[in-house]
């Protein structure tokens, strides 16, 4: 209800109502965004972290402020009314340009400087991230990119790293987890070992195979050799175990045995092929990061970096959903991915291509 007096008054000329052409904040935009795209108050108010009545009042004085009805209680929460509606979609295109803004800052501002610390499994680390990173510090050039990669998680909460990605959840309450992809993983093995030996097609001819395992702290599933083999000695059948992925790799490159590996392993230059068995393992990539660090630039910039690099739209070997490597876009399997491992797939270029496993570029098998 308006004021006796501001009845029958054009919107634009009433006392409460927003000048026609005065700026509107942003804040309560984006409050209401959220609402929106949640369809409930305390929904929303959960995700941005204030109280279901400060957001009810907020969106209240935005609504006094535009002279519109923005949103209707329902039993089942909210909805946008027909005028919100029309706002919601200008809201929208706001944030996209806002966020145009940052991207465009993200590109040209050198003045983010100090040192972030990264923790990370060592296969992701070695074989997807720093070729990557080395893109990023370029950007970012007053930073310092601390890595540490190892199979062992880190304690955020003990300030041992400023973000970590790890492939177990953690359980602290007052940690940050964001799942940012999937990593599924399934038989490989080098070219040459498959025309020494023959293609497994079942799990019964894979018993008459060696393989390759791995034994670390965040691939026990994987590796729960146990529960996927059960009754069979492992001298005899695993032709080399070890604790790191690229040991792991290597093994199964320099054709010692099948083993389990990522997906995309192809994609990015490993000369390895992909073996069709009943033998497929995924698992949450989680990205970890204590809320008040999120709050400083430099580790902002990269927690941002990292999400993108897991994009599962960009890179579809993170999807939830198994995709077989045969089925990646080709434009991603190729050049475009691959080249940023040169130095990966040249030291595997010819592993494993040969029958005795070594390459002309590397006569002495090393």
């Amino acid at each position: 209800m308006y004021p006796q007096r501001e009845r029958g008054v054009p919107p634009g000329e009433r006392g409460g109502a927003v000048a026609a052409h005065a700026a509107i904040d942003w804040e309560p935009i984006r409050l209401f965004l959220e609402v929106a795209r949640r369809g409930s108050f305390r929904s929303a108010a959960d995700a941005l972290g204030m109280s279901v009545n400060v957001l009810r009042r907020r969106i209240g004085e935005l609504e006094s402020a535009l002279d519109i009805k923005l949103l209707t209680r329902h039993v089942d929460g909210v909805r946008t009314t027909e005028e919100g509606k029309r706002i919601l979609a200008a809201a929208q295109r706001m944030e996209q340009a806002s966020f145009g803004v940052l991207r465009e800052r993200d590109q040209i501002d050198p003045a983010i400087t100090g040192e972030v610390r990264l923790a990370i499994t060592e296969g992701l680390g070695a074989f997807w991230i720093v070729p990557r990173l080395v893109e990023f510090q370029r950007r970012n050039p007053g930073l310092l990119v601390d890595i540490s990669c190892a199979m062992k998680s880190a304690d955020v909460l003990r300030m041992e790293a400023d973000v970590a990605i790890q492939l177990t959840r953690p359980t602290a309450k007052d940690l940050k987890v964001v799942k940012i992809g999937r990593l599924h993983v399934m038989p490989f093995a080098a070219p040459a070992y498959l025309d020494r030996h023959g293609t497994p097609a079942t799990f019964e001819e894979l018993l008459k195979h060696k393989i390759v395992l791995q034994l670390a702290d965040q691939v026990a599933d994987f590796a729960d050799y146990d529960r996927i083999f059960p009754g069979i000695p492992q001298p005899g059948f695993v032709a080399i175990r070890s604790n790191v992925s690229s040991t792991h790799y290597w093994a199964i490159a320099r054709g010692a045995g099948l083993g389990l590996l990522p997906t995309y392993a192809q994609a990015i230059g490993a000369r390895v092929v992909p073996v069709d068995l009943p033998l497929r393992m995924q698992c949450d990539i989680c990205l970890t990061y204590h809320p008040d660090a999120a709050k400083i630039a430099r580790v902002r910039r990269l927690i941002d970096w990292m999400i993108a690099a897991f994009d599962p739209d960009r890179f579809p070997w993170f999807r939830d959903d198994f995709i077989h490597p045969r089925d990646f876009p080709a434009d991603l399997a190729g050049a475009p991915v691959a080249s940023l491992f040169e130095g990966f797939a040249g030291m595997g270029g010819g592993v494993g291509g040969t029958p005795d496993g070594a390459s002309s570029a590397d006569p002495f098998g090393l």
